[in-house]
């Protein structure tokens, strides 16, 4: 599964945003002051889409493309297992500014773990977001966008069927892409915030349907190299609709919980013993680095703070203690379902799939025992963005170019 190939693009820091649709998770806000413990945003480096890589959803006209590049906008859209996101944004210089954001709860996989189709009521709810999408997209005027399903339509048998009826109903035409292009895509879309170190470290993406996990060592001046990678078909809403319903004794919910931790390290074990060499090799004088990337992860940094509700500028590449962190899993594990939906930033929506991720992470935590986590609330969306724009921007450098030689020969 190595990957000694990986893909290298312009890193671009997020200038800033809002969340028009009030949907939190996924909406992005200017960078509070370097008063945290956090690692500043980072190197420059390059890249350029996978070979093969399709960019699909969406193209303006003809007359839209002739604006110049730092006035185009570009879009993604990434629909997972439970949400479907949106991001507009244009480029500026070697960052870009967001200009729209949308984050909807949409749960696409409900009931596909029993199932394995997407039911009627789930494909309802995620082609109503879908169509905020697609009017977003023209009242913006994108010039280029790619849109993305991942696990929830790679697994389900009517899948493809749910792909042509969101191009018919919103014109939106979605990749169903693999779990190595997820995991890439993740990976070019946070690791700026891996806090800065010699050696390998961990970049994971907890989501709905499936959890990836990238071995990444960062070389100087060079991009991060992926070495190696893993998908398992555990994510919050797969996990949590494969184990028994929740018990109403803290004893049942103990077990239940173990028994989450456990299926997850069973399908994690031959990553687990690439990841033992892994580690073995990084010398006594550094430490493991863990990065993670996912709602839950972002989720329960909130709920480390304090935070009344969720605010991204307090969260996206926060760094917090590994056992703290351990520590508040567990205690959600105990928690009935009512005390957890009491908990700010978990809410109703939430609270049942919390656990299932709570569990994810201290899975992880054992696989790759570092001392502290870093936050991002940043992943796919932002790859995708800086992978068209990376090579929209070396389009324009070309076209630039070739316009001086001509006028030099005139």
């Amino acid at each position: 599964m190595a990957d000694n190939s990986p893909p290298e693009l312009r890193e671009q820091e997020v200038s800033g945003s809002d969340d028009p649709e009030g949907q939190g998770h996924g909406a992005h806000a200017a960078p509070l002051p370097q008063d945290l413990s956090r690692r500043p945003g980072g190197r420059s480096m390059t890249d350029s889409p996978s070979a093969g890589a399709v960019v699909t959803g969406w193209q303006s006209d003809t007359a839209n493309r002739t604006l110049p590049f730092n006035r185009q906008a570009f879009a993604a859209i990434d629909l997972g297992t439970n949400n479907c996101r949106l991001l507009i944004a244009r480029p500026a210089g070697d960052h870009f500014t967001v200009i729209d954001a949308f984050s909807r709860v949409v749960r696409l996989g409900e009931g596909l773990a029993q199932s394995g189709r997407l039911s009627d009521a789930a494909m309802e709810r995620t082609l109503g977001a879908l169509k905020v999408c697609a009017d977003k997209l023209q009242r913006r005027n994108v010039h280029l966008a790619r849109s993305v399903a991942t696990e929830a339509c790679r697994r389900a048998e009517n899948g493809g069927e749910f792909i042509d009826l969101v191009a018919r109903e919103t014109g939106i035409l979605l990749d169903i892409i693999s779990a190595k292009e997820e995991a890439r895509l993740a990976v070019m879309g946070c690791h700026l915030l891996l806090e800065e170190g010699d050696g390998p470290a961990i970049i994971f993406d907890i989501g709905g349907g499936s959890t990836e996990l990238v071995l990444v060592e960062n070389r100087a001046g060079m991009p991060p190299q992926i070495h190696d990678w893993q998908s398992v078909p555990w994510g919050v809403v797969s996990l949590t609709e494969s184990c028994p319903a929740e018990p109403a004794d803290a004893l049942g919910r103990a077990e239940r919980y173990d028994l989450m931790c456990q299926l997850v390290r069973d399908s994690l074990a031959p990553f687990a013993g690439r990841m033992q060499d892994a580690a073995a090799k990084v010398a006594p004088a550094l430490s493991l680095r863990l990065l993670g990337t996912s709602g839950t992860v972002t989720t329960l940094a909130s709920l480390h703070l304090g935070l009344p509700q969720y605010d991204r500028r307090a969260v996206d590449g926060l760094i917090v203690s590994a056992e703290e962190m351990s520590q508040l899993c567990q205690r959600l594990a105990l928690m009935s379902p009512d005390e957890r939906r009491a908990q700010p930033c978990i809410g109703r929506e939430r609270a049942d799939l919390v656990v299932a991720g709570c569990a994810i992470l201290q899975t992880i935590f054992a696989l790759w025992p570092a001392n502290r986590l870093g936050v991002a609330d940043r992943g796919i969306r932002e790859g995708i963005l800086r992978s068209m724009m990376a090579a929209g921007g070396a389009g324009e450098k070309s076209r630039a170019a070739l316009r001086n030689a001509r006028r030099g020969r005139i």
